[in-house]
This record gives C-alpha cells, structure tokens and sequence, in this order.
C-alpha cells in the first residue's frame, strides 16, 4: 500500500516527487523519502512519519537534480523507522522503492549475507536492491538485471530502480500492485497511482501485471512478462481540480460526507430513463449475461465486503435470486462449488485491492456466466479484467475511511437489483416505484445534514469509553457492521456489530454502563421485537443511542438518546442510516483527538495480501 513517484527530466524533479508524494499519502504515511541521482553521488533524504516531516528536513538541507525517486510507506518488513524508509541504496549505486510483499526475501537474503553484504535495513525491499546490484556489478544493464532478478521473486511488488552510474533512465516493475507511466514533453514519470502526476501529466500507460516499463527524457519502452517489447494503451484522463482540496472542512473526511448527495446524483446520473434502468450501463454484453444468471456470487473486502452484504438482502427480496457473499480473501483460498450460471460480482473502490483481484484471477472464466465488477476507478485492474462494469461516481476520496464510495457502491447494487429483478417477477409499475424513491435521497439526505450538529454532542458519551456496541436487524446488521467499522477505524474504540436478536446469546454479558450501544431502528417490521432488544441493555445499566424515525416511537428517556432520522421506504434505510453513523464516527474520532484522515497502521488502497 505503499506509495512510489520518479521522475526524469531536464527541469528540477524535487518538486514533481514531493507533490506526488503528498498525492499518495494516502497509501501510507508510516515513514517517507526521496533519492536524487547528483553528479558524483546520491542524494538522499529519508524520515520516520509523515511526508510534512521529509519536507522540514528538504527545507533544511536542500537537494535538486534531473533524475529521481520517492516513497511514501506503510510498514509490513520492519518497524516505521527512517532506517526502515526507502528508497534503499545497494553498492552505492544502486536506488530502489518498493511497494508490496517479497515472500520469499528470506532465501534471497541468504546468500547475500554469506558473501559479506552488510543491510541497513529489517526491510524485503533492500534484498532486491542488493540481488539487482549484485547482477549490475557482474556487466549486466540496468534492464537486464532487473528483467533476471524480478524472475526469482515471489509475492506482489510495484518496483522503481534506478543506478548512479547510468542516470539516463528508471525501470520500473508491476507484479501486483499498481504502476503507471506518466508522458510529458521531454520528460516521463512512473507512479502508484495518476493522481500523483497530476500537475504534470495529461496521458498514462497503465502497466499491466508482469510489464517492465524503462523510461528516459526521451522514451518509454514496455516488456510484457515474456520480456518481449509491446506497446500499452495510452489513456487521457481528466482530474478534478479540487479533488485533492479540503475545500474549507476540517478534514478530507468531513468534506467527502457532506459530498454524499453529490455522488449519489452523479452515480445516478445517465443511467435512468423515464424512471427505468438503462441495463446498458452495466456493460454492451449486460442483457445477454443477465439474462442467464440463475445465481448470485459477490466477492468483496471490508467497507464493500458490507456492501455486498446489503446487496445479498435486496437482490434475494426482490429478484428471487439466491446469493451469497463471501470476504475475498477467504474465497480466494478455499475449493469452491460454483451453481449454474452464476454472475460473479466484486465490488472494490479503487480496483486494485489485491484479495479482490487475486480472488478475480483465481476463477475459471467457463465456471461463470460473467463478471461485473463495481469500482469507483475507470482505469484501474479490476475494472480492466472484467467483461461488465459499473462505475459509480463517487470522485475522489481521499480519507483512509470509506463513505461516499460505500454508498455509491450501495446506488450501484440497487440498480443492479432492479435490472436483475426484472427478470423474475419485478414489473415496471414497481420498478418506477422504486426509482422514484432512490432518486429523492440525495435531497433527503441533504436535507438531514442541516440537524447533523445533534450527533456532535452525543459523541461526548464515547470520548472516554473504550468499547461500544452497535445492533441492527435485517438490513440494518450490514449497517451496523459498517457503523462499527467506522468507528474503530478512526477512533480507535474497540467497536463490535450484532443482530440484535444475538444479544441473549452472548453479547449481552459485555453490557454495563460503561458500554454505549448504537441501535438502527428503522420503523420497519422488525421494530417491535427491536424494542425488546433496546429493554434488554437498558435493564443491565447499557447506555443506548437509538437512530430512528419518529413513527418508531421510541423517545428519549434516562439513558435513551434518540436522533430522530427522516421516514424513508424500508428499503433505501441502509444508505441513509449510514450517513449518521458516519458522522459519529467522524465527531468522536475529532474529540478524541486521533489523526481522523489518517488513522494509524492503516492506508487508503489494500494493494499487498
């Protein structure tokens, strides 16, 4: 999850990494650094936590050149530790970042120990430094040595090298992780992720698995996986100028909250007509391989792991369709037994995250029907490798914790619902109906926004807590996982989720008035037995803070906090529920004084197993 740059140009590129840097520190934020090839050395800075800090010590000792690389990094091999920061130096000559996992860095590391080479490092990246210097100092090219060493790795990996002694290129390596190659005018970068050039390129080859890409002033070269050369498309892309802009919020989190009814609008936007779905928004092949699907089988991971869960709820209810959802990491690992035509659906925000690809990867393509897969990113793997596609619009985002992009997944999976629906008994009368509900919520929830200050004073009740509990039934379960995800995430407050039904079996005896209990309480079928649950924690001294409508009719009392939630149709409650428990998320993380965009041991892009 770590986040790369390099650059090489005739201008300074100090600046171009630093800013990409800055652009990626989203993928981690545990130790960064930067290397410049100089007349007669190599530069290098390096400093344990955030990028501002490898900023204080440039200010403080500058460095320029023409030709260079950066790292922004979440730790996996070794503490965060400015010996641990890359870029890594081999034989003095050799420079290198990673992102990802070497699993088999330990027999590679053997060998260089027992021919006297010294490392500075606990890191798997600097063995792969060290095995390219060995092959450079034995007379082979840059090229050469990488194309052979890459051969004996084992795991996933996004590589930048670069060598003092031929300063007029970069390679570098995807296997896993993501690379892209950025084209200028006499100039050329490699990068993570687009967005870190984005002041300095328009066009991109996005490397696929097994290129090696070498990049000069002048040129791009690409080598598939066979080491033979091959031309990759060229892709224009067009940034949002303000996406990487807090635009006046305290937080990229905040912001991205309160651009929910935005997204959702957008996501929307193109694929109705006369309050119908378009089925040709899922893919051109979209009716065809719908109309063969007998089963249901959605793949995801965390924030959209609970996604696909509400997603199995809907299609179920109001398609017939069986589904099952499963982490993909768990299903990648595991015989499976695949139904007749069966669509395979995985749902990743930014298309790269590896247990979702390697889980892609993994199946035999004659086993499904097809693949859709649901991404906020048009260029990324996932979407890629997939015969069917629904982008949602969610834009960028930024914060480490997940919401606009999990209910744009949420939009996304409702539509499907609906197309797939109408194959099995859901008539246009009804599908009308529900369009007609799913385009109100943006101004529902827009409207909700305007009483959001209520959930800022009832954070206070967990600054000092250190466990909550949340309860939901049906739907509301995905949620309440979500709710507690969030929590977690950026509070650091041991959250569990449950149905509420599972209280009396076990979870009740973590229940004193030292555990707060969040309850989603929709006035749905389920509200009654609800009820009963919420009389269930008060009896033990459990301190509730109940999300409801007022037709619920449950009112605050002694140690009851209600926030009354607009009436909704009971099916579109998870995507607004969502929303406040966002926000509490949000208001506790900020009074609890934790780093709300950036949480600790966390990065935004899961692009490592």
């Amino acid at each position: 999850m770590c986040g790369i740059v390099g650059a090489i140009a005739k201008r300074d590129i100090v600046p171009i990494l630093m800013d990409g840097l800055r652009r990626l520190e989203y993928r981690g934020y545990d130790s960064a650094g930067i290397a410049i090839l100089e007349e007669g050395g190599i530069s290098r800075l390096r400093a344990e936590g955030k990028v501002s800090q490898l900023q204080e010590m440039l200010n403080r000792s500058p460095i320029s050149g023409h030709t260079g690389i950066a790292h922004t990094r979440w730790a996996t091999h070794g503490i965060p530790s400015e010996r641990n920061a890359h870029p890594h130096i081999a034989d003095d000559r050799i420079v290198l970042v990673h992102n990802g996992i070497i699993e088999n860095f330990q027999v590679l590391k053997e060998p260089l120990l027992a021919a006297g080479v010294e490392l500075s490092s606990d890191t798997d990246s600097e063995v792969v430094a060290w095995a390219i210097a060995k092959r450079v100092k034995e007379g082979e090219t840059l090229l050469s040595a990488v194309k052979n060493t890459v051969k004996e790795l084992e795991g996933a990996y996004a590589l930048c090298v670069m060598d003092l002694q031929d300063p007029d290129r970069i390679i570098g390596v995807r296997s896993g992780p993501p690379l892209v190659v950025g084209m200028g005018n006499g100039e050329h970068f490699l990068a993570s992720d687009a967005l870190a050039l984005q002041r300095v390129a328009e066009q991109f080859i996005y490397l696929e698995d097994g290129d090696i890409a070498e990049i000069t002033k002048k040129s791009i070269q690409i080598f598939d996986k066979t080491g033979h050369f091959i031309e990759r498309k060229i892709y224009t892309r067009t940034f949002q100028p303000d996406a990487v802009d807090k635009g006046g919020y305290r937080h990229f989190m905040l912001k991205e909250i309160f651009e929910q009814p935005t997204a959702i609008r957008d996501t929307l936007t193109g694929r109705l007509h006369v309050g119908r779905v378009l089925e040709r928004v899922f893919g051109v092949n979209a009716s065809a391989i719908f109309d063969k699907t007998e089963h249901v089988q959605i793949i995801a991971c965390g924030t959209s792991f609970h996604a696909g869960m509400v997603g199995r709820l809907w299609l179920e209810n109001l398609s017939g369709l069986a589904c099952q959802v499963e982490i993909a990491s768990e299903f990648r690992y595991r015989k499976r037994v695949v139904l007749p035509n069966t669509l395979l659906i995985c749902i990743s925000q930014s298309g790269e995250t590896a247990d979702t690809l390697a889980a892609l990867r993994s199946i035999q393509r004659e086993d499904y029907c097809g693949v859709l897969s649901i991404c906020n990113v048009p260029d990324s793997s996932l979407v890629r490798e997939s015969e069917l596609v629904f982008l949602t619009s969610a834009g960028l985002e930024i914060g480490v914790c997940s919401t606009k992009a999990f209910t744009t997944q949420l939009v996304a999976l409702f539509l499907l619902t609906v197309v797939l629906g109408r194959r099995h008994g859901l008539n246009t009368e009804k599908e009308k109906e529900l369009i007609q509900h799913l385009t109100a919520l943006p101004d529902i929830i827009q409207g909700y926004f305007a009483g959001a200050e209520a959930i800022h004073d009832l954070a206070k009740l967990f600054t000092n807590r250190s466990h909550a509990l949340f309860l939901g039934r049906g739907l509301q379960y995905p949620i309440a996982l979500e709710g507690a995800l969030k929590l977690k995430e950026i509070s650091y407050i041991h959250a569990e989720a449950y149905p509420a039904g599972e209280l009396k079996h076990g979870p009740l005896a973590l229940v004193d008035k030292k555990m707060p209990v969040v309850v989603i309480a929709p006035n749905d079928r389920l509200i009654e037995k609800l009820k009963s649950n919420i009389q269930e924690v008060r009896a033990r001294g459990g301190e509730l803070i109940v999300f409801a409508p007022k037709s619920a009719g449950i009112e605050s009392s002694t140690g009851i906090h209600v926030l009354e939630i607009p009436e909704i149709s009971d099916l579109f409650v998870p995507i607004l529920y969502t929303i406040p428990l966002q926000l509490l998320a949000y208001y506790v993380a900020v009074l609890r004084g934790t780093d709300v965009d950036q949480p600790r041991n966390l990065a935004k892009s899961v692009t490592v197993e």
